[in-house]
């Protein structure tokens, strides 16, 4: 069946690479979610007033890769005790969210996140928002397929090609 899920880890450039190799993704749309402005701009977006994060929305068939698999690469991915930030990536528009879209994928990233919590998988509290989605929109063309269309930015050399290559390593039985 094919499902969809929606999950903001910072900078939608370096969740939305990995997210396109792994076995069972249809398509991942980098785009922002839970803001109060219809069809914002990056530009707007990247103020950090229209209450948007930058997400990727993720189509899955789910008979191949589960929802629980894609949230085990969301928290791999990036940092989630870091409130409104990824590294030097700041506001409120690089927050870490999870955005369900029934109440199955809320359960389930609730109780993933009690777990990481539980286990104390990083000194610091998880603050990742776990939301229902709201207010989707894709984001302009040019974001789709940065990584690969942008090698040489200096963006994707510094930040977004160490996450994607660490996760091509940990998750090499997973890809496509």
């Amino acid at each position: 069946m094919i499902k969809e899920a929606t999950l903001g880890a910072g900078c939608f450039w370096c969740i939305e690479a990995c997210y396109k190799d792994l076995k069972g993704i249809v398509s991942v749309t980098s785009g922002y979610a839970g803001g109060h402005v219809d069809e914002p701009t990056y530009k707007q977006v990247c103020t950090g007033t229209t209450g948007h994060a930058e997400v990727a929305r993720v189509v899955y068939d789910d008979s191949v890769v589960s929802f629980d698999e894609l949230l085990e690469v969301f928290w791999f991915v990036h940092d989630p005790t870091q409130l409104n930030r990824q590294g030097n990536d700041v506001g409120t528009q690089y927050r870490s969210v999870i955005f369900y879209h029934d109440a199955e994928q809320k359960e389930k990233a609730l109780a993933y996140k009690a777990k990481l919590t539980e286990e104390h998988v990083w000194e610091n509290p998880i603050v990742t928002e776990i939301s229902p989605i709201s207010n989707y929109f894709p984001a302009e063309d040019y974001h789709q397929n940065y990584l690969e269309l942008n090698p040489g930015n200096a963006y994707c050399q510094a930040v977004v090609r160490p996450k994607y290559e660490k996760f091509k390593k940990v998750f090499a039985d997973r890809l496509k």
